[in-house]
């Protein structure tokens, strides 16, 4: 029997994936050769747009509950509080998650697998990937199962979602190039008092390194992230006692460990995938990029590669569009991973630097620099567009297409739609423009201008269509992200516009979607295929 999508992974970016193939109707098998759910994890920040495609999954609320939110960045050096980066303050308006949430990756396996078992799919758990073969039609998996015996699986796609070690890009033969930075880092998940400024990122900076101080749920809480000392990088089975000395020194007085729960040490790599796609084959997550931890990037990244990619397997794989639409997984999501990369490389290698000039650098102008930079307002946006990955965009794609005649500021196509507060056609007061769109299909913005005719696209529930009239207080709302009437977007899934104009048309609507390869009700589109 032919399954529609295997999963290999049942980390964060796997059982995104799943979840969100799942809810679209495509019922994937998930596999992952590990026992269970991850009991320790490195991964601690979860982004607002990762929270965001939480609410539209139904557990943003359970991971706020878990999890800790932290409202502002404090730097240290030689003891004292030198500059404050307020991520509240900066995400106001910009989100409904204005703030950095604190959560492990394990428990955010927990959330998303409780979900994956609402649609009916469970993991499949000591199941590996041992083969791989594609063929025109299929691919063809061999994995050994729980008892030592062997299953072969014919699937429409695979998803490699299995880390940097990834079974399946080793088995396409796609190449991983990069390296491994020279340090050695640690994290322990511990119990301190001490001058942390609560519920807030704590970054102690000193002249060899650096100490994160991440608030956890619970009483006096701190996962803390940072380099090993010097006198401790070759030793082998290093204890957290022993680290505690560095830790002390480092900070300002009154620092106290009273427990260490977990402790480990580990390095970290920079690498890419030549390609994120083979044929029938993708890859995601770590599979296809890791990088250092600045930004706490990493797993939301992840899971911005599975929500990417998720809306546009699901219709090709039901018969709605037509196989290309897949090769802008890649085209969408490799650039944005360069970027990432070269970015988090650059300041990485700033922070760990082990030179005199790196150290002065770090203690003394690091600090006045981001006190400065996040005074005016423009730079606290920027800050955490970039951080918080809402400022993520793909204008280059081919599914973005902006027509003449838009406000220089307004949205362009390829970014994801503002979150308002707007009135609709049906009389009702304001609301969350996020909540009620939904991200299982594509939905038309129709402002200050009656809604098209859309019947005659064929395209049913794929499409929704909400008016929203230019008057009372949607003048300011539009007016704050300089949309003026008339206009409309039409928005992908994912909540990235695909198509920004003034007057709507359906022709431009039809070529549109034509363009992108999903199937017209009235055969077009098909007929081409």
């Amino acid at each position: 029997m032919l399954i529609d999508v295997l999963i290999i992974g049942a980390g964060p970016t796997g059982l995104m994936l799943a979840n969100q193939l799942a809810r679209r109707g495509i019922r994937p098998i998930i596999i992952d050769r590990h026992s269970g759910p991850a009991q320790q994890s490195r991964a601690m920040a979860v982004h607002a747009r990762t929270l965001e495609i939480y609410a539209k999954l139904g557990i943003a609320a359970r991971a706020v509950e878990l999890g800790e939110q932290g409202n502002g960045a404090n730097m240290w050096v030689g003891g004292r509080l030198k500059a404050r980066i307020p991520l509240e303050e900066m995400g106001k308006n910009l989100s409904p998650f204005p703030y950095v949430l604190m959560l492990g990756q394990d428990e955010n396996e927990r959330i998303m697998g409780e979900r994956l078992r609402d649609w009916g799919v469970d993991v499949e758990w000591n199941t590996e990937l041992v083969a791989l073969e594609q063929h025109a039609a299929h691919v063809t998996a061999t994995i050994t199962q729980p008892e030592g015996s062997h299953r072969t699986i014919d699937a429409a796609w695979v998803a490699g979602c299995d880390g940097s070690r990834s079974a399946v890009r080793e088995m396409n033969g796609i190449g991983f190039p990069g390296a491994a930075y020279e340090h050695s880092f640690f994290v322990a998940d511990t119990e301190a008092t001490g001058p942390m400024v609560p519920n807030e990122l704590n970054v102690y900076l000193w002249g060899k390194g650096f100490h994160l101080y991440f608030p956890m749920r619970g009483q006096n809480r701190w996962r803390v992230i940072g380099l090993l000392p010097e006198g401790l990088r070759s030793k082998p089975d290093v204890t957290f006692e022993e680290l505690i000395p560095s830790l002390q020194q480092e900070s300002a007085q009154g620092l106290s460990f009273t427990s260490c729960l977990w402790f480990s040490t580990y390095r970290i790599h920079h690498r890419r995938t030549e390609r994120f796609r083979d044929r029938r084959c993708f890859l995601l997550g770590d599979a296809a990029h890791v990088h250092s931890p600045m930004g706490g990037q990493g797993m939301n990244t992840g899971l911005q590669d599975a929500y990417n990619l998720a809306w546009k397997l699901a219709l090709v794989t039901s018969g709605r569009a037509a196989d290309p639409l897949l090769d802008t997984y890649e085209v969408e999501r490799l650039p944005f991973a360069d970027k990432l990369l070269s970015t988090t490389d650059r300041a990485f290698r700033f922070v760990v630097s082990d030179s005199w000039l790196g150290g002065v650098l770090r203690t003394r102008i690091l600090p006045n620099v981001a006190a400065i930079a996040m005074k005016p307002a423009f730079m606290r946006r920027a800050a955490f567009l970039t951080l918080s990955q809402i400022g993520i965009e793909y204008r280059a794609s081919p599914l973005s297409r902006t027509l003449a005649g838009g406000a220089k500021d307004a949205p362009r196509a390829g970014e994801r739609f503002p979150w308002l507060q707007l009135a609709f056609a049906d009389g009702s007061g304001s609301e969350d423009l996020f909540q009620r769109l939904d991200d299982t299909r594509f939905n038309l913005l129709v402002i200050g201008q009656p809604a098209p005719s859309t019947e005659r696209l064929g395209l049913g529930d794929l499409l929704a269509t909400h008016v929203v009239p230019f008057e009372g207080e949607n003048i300011r709302a539009l007016a704050a992200v300089a949309i003026t009437t008339p206009a409309h977007y039409l928005l992908r899934p994912d909540g990235h516009i695909g198509l920004a104009g003034k007057g709507v048309e359906e022709g431009e609507i039809r070529r549109w979607f034509s363009s992108c390869r999903v199937h017209l009700g009235d055969g077009e589109q098909r007929n081409r295929d």
